[in-house]
């Protein structure tokens, strides 16, 4: 039996923007719009239904779109443009022979994991290379500034945000799923967060996903992050400091400020209008090769404590930090946030990865199509 799906585009118009929607029985395969086949993912759910996700392109703002379902059963893996490969400590995202990007999980020089390359549509380096690699003119400072990563710097007093020697770690334990379809790469991964003892503070359930989009739409990831105590931990304290970002890059050394420029949602324009301060997202953008290039991450309305506050410098660095109250508000508020046992603490992000500044890119539009997506209705 047919599903029908009604997507209404709401009072914006909608280009090449990531939409889900949960559905019950079997997982759907394939997907039509005016008699066209429309590339679609189905992920199954722990609870029996399944989570199908597609891209809408072209629909005006007030208008509406109708999909159908005619198909089912979950799209066999490299089923899309992209393809996954695991080299044993990285997973690679392939487009024929040209190499994407990887997420380094298992480096035996890095305390945590990480992607590298980022790629701007045009195939310029968003992200500095150091200290994964040498390159003439870069900046190398902060060696645990890894392109773009998860950490947090005091977590029960642990340091999982330096590479200092002291600090904590990330172990890589399991993939719970590791797919390229047609819609998107989607990665779960178990991990357990460490003390530099090796005792375990945190479990954490991470999802990425990188979607085959358009060179003209940008290039998109969604990291979903919820942890949780580790067993026999009674709770996790989550101490108020700068040093840390739920997500987190470190840009080109080109992009830095001033031949570079980030701005905020608020209207802030480099560190001393956006460093400490909430917004719904911060864009970094500047020059790579002759061309400008940029990376914004956005901060989603279901995240622990949304809208974000940013810590993001001249120099480079742009993280997503709701703890670090007192550093960002001069001693006047704490961020501290006590986890206890059996609760979960989430976070929701998209790094949107793009050609031109975060005008030409549509940074703000962008956002919108993730904080509010098109409606959907089924049946």
């Amino acid at each position: 039996m047919p599903i029908t799906l009604t997507v209404a585009a709401g009072m914006r118009a909608r280009t090449a923007c990531p939409v889900a929607v949960t559905l019950e029985g079997p997982a759907v395969a394939s997907l039509t719009r005016d008699g066209q086949e429309v590339p679609c993912q189905a992920r199954p759910l722990a609870d029996g239904r399944h989570e199908l996700r597609f891209v809408v392109d072209n629909l005006p703002a007030g208008e509406s779109a109708i999909y159908t379902a005619s198909e089912f059963g979950e799209a066999a893996p490299g089923a899309g443009g992209l393809v996954l490969t695991d080299s044993g400590s990285a997973l690679q995202v392939h487009r024929g022979d040209t190499l994407l990007t990887a997420y380094h999980y298992l480096d035996p020089q890095a305390a945590r994991p990480y992607w590298f390359p980022v790629l701007a549509p045009n195939g310029s380096r968003v992200t500095r290379a150091y200290p994964m690699e040498a390159v003439a003119g870069e900046k190398e400072d902060h060696p645990h500034h890894r392109s773009m990563w998860v950490a947090y710097g005091d977590v029960n007093g642990a340091d999982n945000w330096s590479e200092a020697a002291t600090c904590a770690t990330m172990a890589h334990r399991s993939w719970n799923r590791a797919v390229a379809g047609p819609v998107c790469v989607e990665v779960e991964q178990q991990l357990t967060w460490l003390t530099h003892g090796g005792e375990p503070v945190l479990e954490e359930q991470r999802l990425w996903r990188y979607y085959d989009l358009p060179a003209a739409a940008g290039c998109l990831w969604d990291v979903e992050v919820d942890l949780t105590p580790a067993a026999g931990v009674p709770e996790v304290v989550f101490g108020d400091t700068k040093e840390g970002g739920l997500a987190a890059v470190r840009v080109a050394t080109s992009m830095d400020v001033p031949q570079g420029v980030f701005h905020n949602s608020a209207g802030g324009i480099n560190e001393g209008e956006c460093w400490g301060k909430r917004a719904h997202w911060c864009d970094y953008s500047g020059p790579v090769g002759g061309e400008t290039v940029g990376v914004a991450i956005f901060d989603h309305p279901s995240s622990f404590r949304h809208p974000t506050w940013w810590h993001v410098r001249n120099y480079g660095l742009m993280t997503a930090n709701c703890f670090g109250l007192s550093d960002f508000t001069n001693g006047r508020e704490n961020g501290d946030h006590t986890l206890p046992a059996g609760e979960t603490l989430r976070f929701r992000y998209r790094l949107y990865v793009h050609d031109g500044d975060h005008l030409d890119a549509e940074v703000a539009t962008r956002y919108q199509d993730y904080a509010n997506p098109p409606a959907i209705r089924v049946g």
